[in-house]
């Protein structure tokens, strides 16, 4: 066996291990009132979920990360962000309630597809929080439509394949369906997809997304980025914590903020303790930081 898929293997075991946790004795699925709907989006009939009270205060929109869906990655924080907020969260193409269509993932068709859903429910204005490849749709959101993100938070994403630990593209080009059966992301997929058997054509999709078209965010464009930005990443991801410093940076952070301009709009959490896959399962630490993050509701970026 190669090495490369020696990697895979032990990667897909690990989140079998993580994911299989964190489901024992926990309902993965948002809890409370939610109201499941379709909208009809480049010719995608695309499945998202609102959970708590619309307000003055802008939705938060959650956007997942690939092979998963709402209930796999936000589930443990979706009860208590709709307790403040209302919660608009979307699932893409191929994954959990959206079915696929005759097209590749790519992360600027998936932001236009969250666009156009937005526009359709006659959401102008919103924070965003996108996990892992959800970070990298969400930022294609910021910087192709700024008018529509307040804030943005991205967890465990990265600027280019050049963030992410050596070897891992490779031995994702190595990934199997079966290596991920049993674990939640194949579970909840059974549980949730209109064609069930469609997950192997997911894992393709995938296979081939992260092997030949890995988002490249030019530094000049995210620098020019006029959203106030939370970089989140887990102390043991599969980002690189350097390469989330220099996201950091790269968005305003990085500097003295005890003068009087005071404070960046960029903030950087970093999670300990904590993996790539496990990091949306850590409520009692990402909740407090997000929250006060997005606290100021009002356009204004804060100080």
């Amino acid at each position: 066996m190669k090495i490369t898929a020696l990697l895979t293997t032990a990667t897909a075991l690990a989140a079998t291990a993580i994911l299989t946790g964190c489901a024992t004795g926990t309902d993965t699925s948002p809890s409370g009132p939610a109201t499941g709907a379709y909208a009809d989006v480049n010719g995608l009939h695309m499945y998202y979920e609102t959970h708590g009270t619309p307000s003055s205060t802008p939705p938060l929109v959650l956007l997942h990360g690939a092979l998963s869906g709402i209930g796999t990655d936000f589930g443990q924080l979706i009860p208590e962000l709709a307790k403040t907020r209302q919660v608009i969260a979307i699932e893409q193409q191929a994954h959990g309630h959206t079915a696929d269509i005759d097209r590749p993932l790519r992360e600027e068709q998936m932001a236009e597809d969250t666009v156009a859903l937005l526009r359709s429910i006659g959401v102008q204005r919103a924070d965003v929080f996108g996990y892992s490849m959800g970070a990298g749709i969400a930022l294609q959101i910021t910087l192709t439509h700024p008018e529509l993100v307040r804030k943005q938070v991205l967890a465990a994403g990265s600027l280019d394949e050049h963030g992410l630990r050596p070897g891992l593209l490779d031995g994702i080009a190595e990934l199997k369906p079966e290596m991920l059966h049993g674990t939640t992301f194949h579970i909840d997929y059974l549980k949730n997809a209109p064609r069930p058997q469609d997950f192997e054509r997911l894992v393709a999709r995938i296979r081939e997304h992260d092997t030949n078209a890995m988002p490249r965010f030019p530094v000049a464009a995210v620098r020019a980025a006029t959203a106030p930005t939370l970089t989140v990443i887990g102390d043991s991801d599969v980002v690189r914590l350097d390469h989330a410093v220099e996201m950091f940076r790269t968005f305003g952070g990085d500097i003295q903020g005890d003068t009087p301009a005071g404070l960046p709009q960029a903030q950087l959490a970093i999670l300990p303790g904590t993996s790539h896959i496990s990091l949306v399962h850590r409520p009692e630490l990402i909740l407090p930081i997000i929250s006060a993050f997005l606290g100021n509701t009002t356009d204004q970026p804060t100080a």
